[in-house]
């Protein structure tokens, strides 16, 4: 891979990173990075981990936690308000990687942590699999 094709690539990155509640798919995306839809999502994948697709969402779902944390929105407004357009497949997203609702994540206190922004944003950040799993490990069995 060359040094301008990860140039590219981080353009369209950095794209979904300022732009998350806009709508953005794989063709506008690659057309950010200067090359065709397939080739733009093999490289995206291969040089990051995951697809466009899931890096947008994992964004979305990020800046929705930080708007369920503060309470001000609904969780239908807090979807609106980061770019998704289904209810039900915000919801099932951010239960995928959160491990808990929306709902549920909006309405568990949460201890005053005086941390600075960047640690914040740090914590805050979803995994696809690392929040999902302590949060099974933690529910008690219903049996």
């Amino acid at each position: 891979m060359t040094t301008t094709d990860l140039t590219l690539l981080r353009r369209a990155r950095d794209r979904m990173d300022r732009e998350y509640w806009l709508p953005l798919n794989v063709p506008v995306l690659a057309r950010t990075a200067l090359m065709s839809t397939s080739h733009f999502s093999r490289r995206f994948r291969q040089v990051y981990g995951e697809t466009p697709y899931q890096y947008l969402m994992t964004r979305r779902i990020e800046r929705a936690k930080a708007l369920l944390r503060t309470g001000a929105l609904s969780v239908t407004e807090v979807c609106v308000a980061v770019g998704c357009t289904s209810l039900g497949s915000f919801s099932s997203r951010f239960t995928e990687l959160v491990g808990e609702s929306p709902s549920a994540y909006r309405a568990r206190p949460r201890p005053a942590l005086v941390l600075p922004g960047c640690h914040l944003r740090a914590l805050a950040r979803p995994s696809r699999n690392r929040e999902a799993r302590r949060r099974r490990l933690a529910l008690p069995s219903s049996v």
